[in-house]
C-alpha cells in the first residue's frame, strides 16, 4: 500500500451467503489489543462482489473482516448479503461466540436503523439467531425498546414485523429481560387481534413466554384487549392458533390462584384481558370447545382449572 508498509496480504475467498459473494482485502498488521477488534484495511476490490455460494461456518478472520464490510460500505446489496452471511453462520454456537468477542453485535445491532425493509429484517434475523447465547442477550436487550416499536408501528404481516416478533420471543424464553416488555402488551394484544395467521402465532409464541412468568401476570391481565381477542377461541380457528390461545389462558389461570383472582379483581378495569378471560362470553366459548372434534383441543380445555 504505497510502500508504507512491506508486510501485507491479500485475503481472498469470503464468500457472502444467501446470493453471497467473494470479496477481497488486504490485512494490516497488528495484534487484538484490550480485547478490541482488529482494524481491518479493504484492498480495492473489497466491493467487487460476484454472485456464488458459500455454505461453509466461517473463521474467526472471516469474520472479522466481514464486519469490517459492515462499517465500511453503503452499498445496500453488501450490507444485506453480509447480514445474512452473518446470520446464517450465528447458527452456529461457535461463532455466536465470535462474532461476539468481536464486538459484532453493536455493528448488526445498528443496521436495524436503516431505512431499507429488507436490511432491516436481515438485522433482525442474524440478532435472532445471535440472541440464542445467553450472554449476547445482554449485549442484544438494549436493541428491545426500538424492536418493540417497530413491531407495533411497522407495516401489519410484514417481514421486518416477523422478524422482530421472532428476536424478542427468543429474548423472552427466560425471565431475564421480560419487565422490558411490560409497556407494550396492550400494543402486541392489538397487533395479535388484527394481524394474518402467521402474525397470530408469532404474537402468541412471544404471549406465552410471559405467561409462563408469574411475575408478568398482573401485567398481562391489566392489558386493554378488544373483545375480538375471544373469536380466537372459536372452534374453527385453526388448531396452531386455538392451542396456543387456550394455553395461554392455561398459563394465565395457572398462575392466578383462585383466591388471588377472586381479591383482586376490582383491580383489573373493564376492557382489561381479566374482564374478557373471566366474563361469560369466555366460559361458553370454552364450554363449546369441550365438544370440539380435536382430542387435542378437548384436553387442553379440560386442563384449565376454571373450566
Amino acid at each position: 500500500m504505497g510502500g508504507a508498509r512491506d508486510v501485507g496480504w491479500v485475503a481472498a475467498g469470503l464468500i457472502l451467503a444467501a446470493g453471497a459473494c467473494y470479496c477481497f482485502y488486504k490485512l494490516t498488521r497488528g495484534r487484538r489489543r484490550g480485547g478490541r477488534r482488529l482494524r481491518l484495511r479493504p484492498s480495492r476490490s473489497a466491493e467487487d462482489l460476484t454472485s456464488g455460494s458459500y455454505d461453509d461456518t466461517l473463521n474467526a478472520e472471516q469474520v472479522q473482516k466481514l464486519l469490517y464490510l459492515l462499517e465500511s460500505t453503503e452499498d445496500p446489496i453488501i450490507i444485506e448479503r453480509a447480514l445474512v452471511t452473518l446470520g446464517n453462520n450465528a447458527a452456529f454456537s461457535a461463532n455466536q461466540i465470535v462474532i461476539r468477542e468481536l464486538g459484532g453485535i453493536p455493528i448488526v445491532g445498528s443496521k436495524i436503523n436503516n431505512p431499507n425493509q429488507s436490511i432491516k429484517e436481515k438485522a433482525l434475523n442474524a440478532l435472532n439467531n445471535l440472541s440464542v447465547n445467553v450472554e449476547n442477550q445482554i449485549k442484544i436487550k438494549v436493541y428491545v425498546s426500538q424492536v418493540c416499536e417497530d413491531v407495533i408501528s411497522g407495516p401489519l404481516n410484514s417481514a421486518v414485523q416477523l422478524a422482530g416478533l421472532r428476536l424478542l420471543t427468543n429474548m423472552t424464553v427466560t425471565n431475564a429481560h421480560q419487565d422490558m416488555l411490560s409497556s407494550y402488551i396492550t400494543d402486541l394484544f392489538h397487533v395479535l387481534v388484527t394481524g394474518n395467521g402467521s402474525t397470530k402465532v408469532q404474537v402468541l409464541k412471544l404471549l406465552l413466554n410471559l405467561s409462563e412468568n408469574p411475575a408478568m401476570t398482573d401485567q398481562l391481565l391489566d392489558a386493554q384487549v378488544d373483545s375480538s381477542f375471544l373469536s380466537l377461541l372459536d372452534g374453527h380457528v385453526p388448531k396452531e392458533i386455538l392451542l396456543r390461545a387456550l394455553t395461554l389462558l392455561q398459563n394465565i389461570t395457572n398462575c392466578l390462584s383462585e383466591e388471588r383472582r377472586l381479591a383482586t379483581q376490582p383491580a383489573f378495569p373493564a376492557g382489561s384481558l381479566f374482564s374478557l378471560l373471566y366474563g361469560k362470553e369466555c366460559a361458553q366459548k370454552m364450554k363449546a370447545l369441550v365438544h370440539h372434534h380435536d382430542a387435542d383441543v378437548k384436553e387442553k380445555v379440560t386442563m384449565i382449572p376454571k373450566f
